[in-house]
């Protein structure tokens, strides 16, 4: 199925529970050692009230958040990101966004993903859209 990709669509929200398994697991996929990634004493002696997610889990979420809803078909070109409150567990992230711009077989989509204390993530992704779907992404 063909669907049109035009600027201004909003994608649905996507709802991430935060826990301290995908944390954990996040850090480690992801080679990020830090001990406030996985130990909550450490995280507490170093200022924060639990351990929190790292970036590069975000930024695979954020990717996943962009493919779930445009398609297998699609590739990322660029994953631009910056964090803001950090995810801690037993919190929820919920992922939003908006295509800005569509030209030449890529579209842009900002997007955001805020927590209970605020915006964790926010940033924009460009994707290039299937061959021969020039504004359009199979589904």
């Amino acid at each position: 199925m063909t669907v049109t990709v035009r600027a201004g669509e909003a994608l649905p929200p996507l709802h991430i529970p935060i826990t301290r398994t995908l944390i954990v697991s996040g850090a480690l996929a992801s080679r990020d050692y830090q001990d406030v990634h996985h130990d909550a004493e450490a995280a507490r002696e170093k200022g924060s009230p639990d351990i929190f997610m790292n970036i590069l889990t975000t930024n695979g979420l954020v990717g996943r958040y962009i493919t779930d809803h445009f398609g297998p078909r699609v590739h990322l070109r660029k994953v631009a990101i910056r964090l803001g409150a950090p995810n801690y567990p037993g919190d929820e992230m919920v992922l939003t966004g908006e295509v800005t711009s569509v030209a030449d077989g890529t579209a842009e989509v900002a997007v955001t993903g805020t927590n209970g204390i605020g915006r964790h993530v926010t940033g924009t992704v460009t994707v290039e859209l299937p061959t021969g779907s020039p504004t359009g992404a199979v589904r």
